[in-house]
């Protein structure tokens, strides 16, 4: 089995946010305090249970991402970019109804449109060539 690498511009964005996508979940499962602190969150007292929420979301972003960089096919691209498109959604119900209004919310709310819009616009053929 060798190493698919896509030929399409269109795809290799869709391959790059997956590759992202990936890479993320791999430092947020293995280095959760670094995240957390990224994010500007933090457990509070003796409850540890923070780390183990944010070691599982890496995860889900590790596998996912491993996923759809492995099967490079565009149902596991849709997968990627439907789930993306969701975290914005519920992003912005944040940013609206939980006073969530800040530069990294609007930061990573760019960052999450923008991961879910690659492989979304490949799969519905708007990026070709």
């Amino acid at each position: 089995m060798e190493f698919y690498f896509p030929t399409e511009f269109g795809e290799q964005l869709a391959f790059g946010a997956a590759a992202f996508t990936a890479l993320a979940g791999f430092v947020i499962m293995f280095a959760p305090g670094l995240a957390m602190q990224a994010f500007g969150l933090a457990p509070r007292g003796e409850r540890r249970e923070g780390f183990s929420e944010v070691r599982s979301m890496g995860g889900l972003y590790l596998g996912l991402g491993v996923a759809a960089v492995m099967l490079a096919q565009d149902w596991t691209y849709l997968a990627l970019g439907a789930s993306f498109a969701m975290a914005a959604f519920a992003r912005i119900i944040s940013i609206l109804s939980d006073r969530g209004s800040t530069l990294l919310n609007y930061i990573l709310l760019v960052v999450q449109v923008t991961i879910a819009a690659l492989p979304l616009l490949h799969v519905f053929g708007f990026l070709q060539g």
